[in-house]
């Protein structure tokens, strides 16, 4: 006959070269074995004895690291419910207000319910009666359980988790891992944005960026303000609208202390953010920068439509050279394909009006090179006389435009600063929108910005 199979007490060891299997009757030799094979005891008499003598709610009670006056009445496994109900007794009579200390007796009990983290594939539920005092100043108060937040039905060791999960997938994908509902999942997010935007600390931002960003089809749109330093680029403040006032509530939250120590806004040139910023930052006007991406932008736009109107021209005579080369005058000159350069050396040589646009474009990118102003500016009105007396339509319209801003062009010399950080942050927030399957209620994509991108410290207390 072979080896008697090991009964319901077996404890398996495993060594480095074998398995040693031993049942509990015969603890004390193979125990004596094991330390000879491997030089350690694995549990001592005195412990074994402490662990077989520990009940389930005293293990509980350990675990969820409950003190005086709470502790642990008893533990009931539901199986049908998959939970594990822990009932958490208090046994003081007499608190304190929770806003102003005084001492006061208990006036009613509530029964109330929070889930905390599974017990292996159970769910974990904590399940208490709450004491309720009476105040004379503030009236009627629930005491603060050890547990959990005020009001809260998840104890914060569940939050924290489920504030981890929420980070790194969407809120569906959240609730299957958690088993929770999404309204209750939305719910953790919510508040966890409320409790970091309520530690958020006041500091002074030299450099920021200011931009727009679609919310929904349409017209519907959320001002972003992100703060750039040497640690990253932080969304600030999120507004619903892209209007002035969008950014004024921005601005009026701010001390003046803050405000003064602003260095540089960068921004395209959407007028009311310009307005707004020139009414409440302290020389506002001065420190607006216009990011040199949204001026090439222009321009660019501008030697498309100069190509498209002598596209059309040149193919009613039966002159096809300007077919298929829209993306080549758009590329910037150290970008073109090598493949490519060949037939646009051909192309920039012709007697083209896209030609005389596109070399417009490139002297136009010199400009951001300057680090001296006054140098700047003297190439800008070199660049301004050729531009006016191109016959380009297009190209004056944008050179006009231009001129018209050039004080807030000409603050690149000294800042340095652009959208370009902010554009970063921008994809990311696209990323949330596709993750989400885009947002109805704005107010949600809001706080999906401020708990992704805000840098903010979501997590409950310990």
């Amino acid at each position: 006959m072979g080896p008697e199979p090991p009964g319901l007490g077996t404890v398996v060891f495993k060594g480095r070269t074998a398995s040693r299997r031993f049942s509990l009757r015969s603890a004390p030799l193979a125990r004596s074995r094991v330390e000879e094979d491997r030089g350690q005891s694995c549990l001592s008499r005195e412990g074994q004895a402490k662990l077989g003598a520990m009940h389930d709610f005293q293990l509980y009670q350990q675990i969820l690291g409950l003190v005086e006056p709470w502790t642990v009445k008893n533990v009931t496994l539901k199986p049908k419910e998959q939970e594990v109900e822990v009932e958490v007794v208090c046994t003081e009579t007499l608190w304190g207000c929770p806003q102003c200390a005084r001492r006061m007796h208990v006036h009613e009990w509530e029964r109330r319910r929070w889930r905390h983290l599974d017990s292996c594939q159970f769910k974990t539920v904590i399940v208490a009666d709450v004491p309720r005092v009476q105040c004379e100043e503030h009236g009627s108060q629930f005491v603060a359980v050890a547990w959990a937040e005020k009001y809260g039905r998840f104890t914060r060791l569940f939050e924290r988790l489920a504030i981890d999960v929420l980070s790194v997938c969407s809120t569906s994908a959240a609730c299957d891992l958690l088993r929770v509902s999404w309204d209750e999942a939305d719910g953790i997010k919510q508040r966890a944005v409320a409790r970091g935007l309520e530690r958020k600390p006041a500091r002074v931002n030299k450099d920021l960026c200011v931009d727009e960003k679609s919310a929904a089809r349409g017209q519907e749109y959320v001002t972003v303000v992100a703060r750039v330093d040497q640690a990253g680029t932080t969304v600030d403040y999120v507004g619903p609208g892209r209007k002035q006032e969008s950014l004024d509530a921005y601005w009026k939250q701010l001390t003046q202390e803050q405000l003064e120590g602003i260095e540089a806004v960068a921004m395209d040139m959407w007028e009311p953010f310009v307005l707004s910023t020139s009414a409440h930052v302290p020389q506002g006007g001065q420190k607006i920068v216009h990011d040199p991406f949204h001026m090439m932008q222009h321009m660019n736009q501008a030697v498309n439509d100069v190509r498209k109107a002598e596209h059309r021209a040149l193919k009613a005579q039966g002159d096809d050279t300007l077919e298929g080369t829209r993306w080549l005058w758009l590329y910037g000159l150290e970008n073109m394909p090598e493949a490519q350069r060949p037939a646009f050396d051909v192309l920039k040589s012709a007697h083209l009006l896209t030609a005389r646009a596109w070399a417009l474009k490139e002297t136009l990118r010199n400009l951001w090179l300057y680090k001296s102003q006054a140098w700047a500016a003297k190439h800008f009105q070199r660049w301004y006389s050729w531009a006016v007396r191109s016959r380009l339509e297009p190209v004056k319209k944008v050179a006009r435009m231009l001129k018209g801003r050039l004080a807030n062009i000409l603050t690149y010399c000294k800042s340095r600063l652009t959208n370009g950080p902010l554009e970063g942050l921008n994809n990311k927030i696209q990323g949330l929108v596709k993750k989400a399957y885009g947002y109805r209620n704005k107010q949600r994509f809001i706080t999906d910005i401020y708990f992704h991108c805000g840098g903010l410290d979501l997590y409950p207390t310990q």
